[in-house]
């Protein structure tokens, strides 16, 4: 698969309506040309507004994933930056937030919160690699995730579970990838996102990170050279009413 030598620097963001919409933000104000991936209407419409080209994909459906690759190389003539910022859960999640305690927990709450987020990684990165290693260029693959992948909690065992299977294969896709000049990160957000239109009344947004600075940290990681190469950041808000 060729890449056009005088292209611009192109981007695919999977998950397009908080991070990822700060995300096709900076980098159309970079000069980058990106595409945005969401799956509803009102997403894509947003990313369309912010000058980029909005496809509707699913990001835990691999060939999903691998046809928006190749539609965006063929638009933008190559891809140099894919970034999986969509928030992946499975079932209803009519049970307790993150699953409960594992004593009371039910099966349907460990593949909603355990296993739907890396299936989803697992997608995202399979497919993501396979396009990259066809194309044969360097490139980097940025997958996001929160801060349970790095401890556990009581009540949100079954959360913090898909959050290490994230972890787990982001870390080996890295491995495996970086012989091959395609550099792959994972973005460790160790706190809740603050959304685009400011919090929620009564909320402290200091101890919320901000999408757009989690932004400009995906273009950092966008922007290092092999021999700096950072495949694993993680992001913590210093407010002091913060608690792990």
């Amino acid at each position: 698969m060729g890449v056009s030598e005088d292209r611009g620097r192109s981007a695919v963001v999977f998950g397009a309506r908080n991070l990822g919409k700060a995300v096709i933000e900076l980098l159309c104000g970079q000069g980058w040309v990106v595409a945005g991936v969401a799956r509803s209407e009102a997403t894509l419409d947003g990313v369309t507004v912010l000058g980029a080209l909005a496809l509707r994909a699913d990001v835990t459906d691999q060939a999903s994933v691998r046809q928006v690759l190749e539609q965006v190389a063929t638009a933008h003539g190559g891809i140099d930056l894919v970034v999986n910022a969509a928030s992946a859960y499975g079932g209803d999640r009519s049970g307790p937030f993150g699953g409960g305690p594992i004593a009371e927990a039910q099966p349907e709450a460990f593949d909603a919160w355990a296993v739907a987020p890396a299936r989803s990684a697992f997608s995202f990165l399979s497919a993501t690699g396979q396009f990259l290693l066809a194309q044969g260029t360097p490139a980097t693959v940025v997958q996001v995730t929160g801060g349970s992948s790095r401890r556990a909690a009581g009540g949100r065992g079954l959360w913090a579970a898909g959050a290490f299977g994230v972890r787990a294969i982001t870390q080996a896709a890295a491995l495996e990838l970086r012989e091959h000049g395609i550099h792959v990160a994972l973005l460790i957000v160790d706190a809740g996102i603050q959304p685009l239109a400011g919090g929620q009344p009564g909320q402290a947004v200091d101890a919320l990170a901000d999408p757009r600075e989690l932004a400009a940290a995906v273009l950092f990681l966008a922007e290092q050279g092999a021999r700096a190469a950072t495949h694993e950041l993680q992001v913590t808000p210093l407010a002091e009413r913060w608690v792990p």
